[in-house]
């Protein structure tokens, strides 16, 4: 009998699908003695194992028929409703339960956008660093991606508008930018309020398309809340996708896309070729989460415990850290640290010397579109114990100094990628 060679069966398609780094990572993180600050992981303590428990017993007590039952590809209307209750009382955004799609997980709902935009010639505009999992999710569907630098406020704008400008008059179609404003990973940093601002303002200016993507935008542990660019959205241009996973549970994979009622139709129907519908059980238990009040009293520990981490982990970084071989900004939100060493410290390289010393990050190269960002890294401080985020600190500075002083013969310092790439 003979095994087909299923390698030469595979659609062109297929041949790009490329694993996650990450994913790839943390298999080699698993030991118990190392200390990673690779995954993105909530902390466990921040799960609400005792409420969960309740509203289960109480969802198969009352409504187990529901509960239990497939369920609609727009997912439970009451979920759907409580939703775009919240998003209108938190960020006053206006909306109804037609705006809003179930999706299971965010990365779901990346790629069902992918689906519904990117043709084979399509170009899409991404942010330098970016999202690894919207990197995969759009890759796939093979556009030409255009990668716009950040800096401590987030995607520069300027560069942005000139890149624009310059798409108009080659006759270059844009069919989306995606961002990440608020605590963006990997970066870390927030986008400016004037920034939002601005991008609403491109967007009109030239018929654009925003998703914004907004995991992290409720966690914040200092500095002034700043509004999604979906409340700044007075034209539908912004497709926004919120989750459950960093507020709730991420074994749930309850996300949602909140956008004009024209585009969540076409999602539906693409979503029905996937799975039919996200599992009704984990929606009943979001949806009596979110009735019962709990969300905002879990909040208030989330982010008192994240923000514990994130001081000790910025602490540590400042006692520790060889300031003449790498900067970082501190991030206000979120779950990560984004570190940028000198140029000539290449992040992948030194990946097995941090393994070597059981301390693991994830590298750069994998946030970017062209493989550039060779001498970053990306921290995540919400997962690891308090203690272990010191001595994980300690074990990375020690790899980091010994990195910059074997290359210390050759002049570089840090500095953030400026360049457009993919134009």
């Amino acid at each position: 009998m003979t095994v087909p060679h299923y390698e030469n069966l595979f659609s062109n398609r297929a041949n790009k699908m490329k694993a996650s780094v990450i994913r790839e990572l943390l298999k080699l993180t698993q030991k118990p003695d190392i200390i990673s600050f690779a995954g993105g992981l909530p902390n466990p303590l921040a799960f609400p194992v005792e409420k969960v428990e309740e509203i289960i017993c109480d969802l198969l007590k009352d409504e187990p028929t529901k509960a239990l039952q497939y369920g609609s590809t727009e997912g439970v209307t009451e979920l759907r409703n409580q939703i775009a209750q919240r998003m209108k009382k938190i960020w006053n955004i206006d909306g109804d339960a037609e705006n809003v799609l179930i999706t299971t997980g965010s990365q779901q709902g990346l790629d069902l956008l992918g689906r519904l935009f990117i043709g084979s010639a399509s170009t899409i505009v991404m942010e330098a660093p970016t999202y690894l999992g919207a990197l995969n999710a759009f890759n796939v569907y093979s556009p030409q991606i255009v990668s716009i630098p950040l800096d401590d406020d987030g995607i520069k704008v300027d560069l942005l508008r000139d890149y624009l400008m310059n798409a108009v008059k080659h006759n270059i179609y844009i069919k989306f930018l995606y961002t990440i404003p608020t605590f963006h990973n990997p970066a870390g940093v927030c986008m400016s309020l004037s920034r939002r601002k601005k991008i609403i303002d491109l967007a009109h200016e030239f018929d654009l398309v925003v998703i914004e993507d907004d995991p992290y935008g409720e966690l914040r542990y200092t500095g002034e809340t700043l509004p999604p660019l979906k409340s700044l959205d007075d034209g539908d241009r912004v497709i926004y996708l919120g989750t459950f996973s960093k507020t709730l549970v991420p074994g749930f994979r309850i996300a949602w896309t909140y956008g004009p009622k024209t585009v969540i139709d076409k999602m539906v129907i693409a979503k029905q070729a996937v799975d039919l519908c996200t599992p009704p059980f984990t929606q009943y238990v979001a949806k009596e989460y979110l009735k019962r009040g709990y969300i905002d009293q879990h909040l208030t520990k989330i982010i008192s415990l994240y923000g514990k981490k994130q001081s000790i982990m910025t602490k540590a970084m400042n006692e520790y850290m060889p300031r003449e071989y790498i900067r970082w900004p501190v991030p206000e939100g979120g779950m990560f640290l984004w570190a940028t060493l000198n140029e000539n410290i290449n992040t992948t390289d030194m990946f097995n010397d941090a393994l070597a010393q059981n301390v693991a990050y994830v590298i750069g190269s994998a946030f970017f579109a062209d493989g550039s960002g060779t001498n970053c890294m990306r921290l995540n401080f919400t997962h690891p114990t308090d203690d272990r985020i010191v001595e994980g600190v300690k074990r990375l500075s020690n790899v980091v100094e010994n990195w910059g002083k074997a290359k210390a013969t050759e002049t570089a310092a840090p500095r953030e990628q400026e360049l457009i790439t993919g134009v």
